[in-house]
């Protein structure tokens, strides 16, 4: 019936027969074939909508009948992608402007016979006289040129949302991305997660191969035997994806290095620091990690907002400055109640109750004790104490313990009133 292809160039999978051939498919295959597939007046033929997991495609393929063409082209690096993809963008941009264009001419025809008639009072207020075939012809006439202005909305809209679409293929041609150090930093990060996992994969099938050649039987799901060549196929294209993954960190890494590379770090960035960081401006850092800083907002309407970015959204140091340390007195003493509550409102329901059963300049021993109805039952212990430091929040005003990254609250009894 024909055949199927991989095609390396533009990683997608290929259905090449001919339209006799598709007339003669049942509804459902076709169905298939378009959940799938897109046709290609380039290609002659249906590509897959997939890129990297092409099962289902092959199974559509398998199903057709089709036989195996292999695989064609060379793949292209990933800066050719690129390239490629700019060009697709810059072209697609060329066509949306030019529909744009286009729209606004046919909404400018439309309407230009009722703009000749703009400040003729008669032609809008003139009454139709029932019955007399001048006025009626008039009155055809008139309707007709105002659903053609009425159109041209309809074009103007259409301009409107193509001016849009060429916009957004700009910024795609642009590539502007490659610009912003957080998208090169994420990318990066995923690139090196990618590759992680193609080794480990590589390592797994190796295992698979040295097991064969031991004498054991691999079967598959459905009780066949696996051949070597299977794995070693397998092999080969996970060597071919991670060569790819490789090229790509590498070309990022470069992009990165072009704009200044990665500036900051937990070396030369402190906690306590006021930097200016990427969409946030003004902030100040609260910790520093191996990868992430975590800042407070200190301008702006999303001032006092805590987040966690890469250092690479730090754009420059402001101000440079040891944090003031400030001394966290231990507001608990022997025999304070702490509870975790159902909901944020403390007031409600006590979920879990602890005890201060000791303290000391920085922290607080615990003990849990029971609840009854919602109420804790001091003295009432159940298990071991635990021990914990008494820390300020970096979200909050609140100053206190945590017991599982719940934050325990001082529990205060009600008094009850003694009936006389």
């Amino acid at each position: 019936m024909g055949k199927y292809i991989i095609n390396k160039e533009t990683s997608k999978v290929e259905l090449h027969f001919d339209k006799e051939e598709y007339m003669a498919l049942s509804d459902d295959l076709k169905k298939e074939i378009k959940s799938n597939f897109l046709w290609s007046r380039a290609a002659g033929a249906w590509v897959s909508r997939s890129t990297k997991n092409h099962y289902w495609a092959l199974q559509v393929a398998q199903k057709l009948g089709l036989e195996d063409g292999g695989k064609v082209g060379e793949k292209l690096s990933y800066a050719e992608e690129l390239e490629r993809k700019a060009e697709r963008a810059e072209s697609r941009a060329e066509r949306m402007e030019q529909h744009a264009a286009n729209a606004e001419k046919r909404a400018e025809s439309l309407q230009s016979e009722l703009n000749r008639f703009s400040g003729d009072t008669a032609f809008f207020t003139q009454p139709i006289i029932a019955g007399h075939a001048g006025s009626q012809a008039f009155a055809r006439q008139r309707e007709r040129i105002f659903e053609r202005y009425r159109k041209g909305f309809d074009e103007y809209r259409k301009s409107e949302y193509f001016s849009s679409r060429a916009e957004t293929a700009r910024q795609t041609a642009s590539m502007a991305q490659l610009k912003d150090p957080v998208y090169l930093h994420n990318r990066i990060k995923e690139c090196k997660t990618t590759i992680a996992k193609l080794e480990k994969n590589i390592v797994y099938y190796e295992e698979i191969l040295h097991r064969i050649e031991q004498g054991e039987e691999i079967k598959d799901y459905n009780g066949e035997i696996i051949p070597a060549e299977r794995y070693n196929e397998y092999i080969k294209e996970t060597l071919e994806k991670m060569e790819w993954e490789i090229d790509k960190q590498a070309f990022l890494e470069n992009k990165l290095d072009e704009i200044g590379g990665n500036r900051f770090n937990k070396d030369n960035i402190k906690v306590g620091y006021i930097v200016k960081m990427r969409r946030w401006g003004r902030c100040e850092i609260l910790s520093a990690g191996p990868v992430n800083v975590t800042f407070k907002i200190l301008d702006g309407g999303a001032s006092g907002g805590v987040l966690t970015e890469p250092y690479a959204a730090i754009t420059e140091i402001i101000e440079a400055k040891d944090p003031a340390t400030k001394k966290i007195d231990n507001p608990y003493k022997v025999g304070d109640i702490l509870t975790i509550n159902y909901g944020m409102d403390t007031k409600n329901a006590v979920y879990r109750a602890y005890q201060v059963v000791k303290t000391t300049a920085t922290g607080v021993k615990l003990q849990q004790i029971a609840v009854e109805n919602g109420v804790p039952v001091p003295g009432q212990f159940i298990g071991e104490p635990v021990q914990r430091k008494v820390t300020k929040s970096k979200w909050s005003d609140f100053v206190g313990v945590y017991m599982d990254d719940w934050q325990l609250h001082k529990y205060e009894f009600k008094e009850t009133v003694q009936a006389v």
